[in-house]
């Protein structure tokens, strides 16, 4: 399995999320470009010791990401869509796409993946959820689909 973070913003929930992918033995994807370098303190500060544990590829840029996996393994989540993330299959394989903190996926991004976008229901209190959250609620639904068999 495999998240991918396009142009993340902030060190210190990309740092949560390497954390996440240590734990879950998952696949972390950064798509350039990104809002800090990799020897950010904040970034490994979230993430711990643990970088060592991380599967980590750095992309140039969305194109590569779809070149390796193509579209049928990739959800797309966004507060935009009308799929349910729990309504989503995500095999083995899956590839979850989040966008940065601020921006989100681009429409151009959810109107091509139209088909392939997924959604973490919030009341309208809020305008989204942290990234780092937002990655671990999907995250921990595929492996649990899954019966946990990357983890366990």
């Amino acid at each position: 399995m495999h998240v991918v973070l396009h142009r993340p913003e902030i060190p210190g929930n990309t740092g949560n999320v390497g954390r996440l992918c240590a734990g879950s033995n998952i696949w972390l994807h950064l798509v350039r470009p990104m809002a800090f370098e990799l020897d950010n303190r904040y970034l490994k500060r979230a993430g711990l010791d643990y970088w060592p544990n991380v599967k980590l590829c750095v992309h140039p840029d969305f194109a590569s990401i779809e070149a390796i996996f193509g579209r049928e393994r990739m959800y797309f989540l966004s507060k935009k869509a009308a799929a349910i993330y729990t309504d989503a299959d995500l095999g083995p394989g899956s590839v979850l796409v989040f966008g940065s903190e601020t921006t989100g996926l681009s429409d151009e991004m959810l109107e091509r993946f139209a088909d392939r976008t997924l959604r973490i229901p919030t009341t309208d209190k809020v305008r989204s959820l942290n990234l780092s959250n937002a990655v671990a609620i999907v995250t921990y639904e595929a492996l649990r689909q899954q019966a946990w068999a990357p983890i366990l």
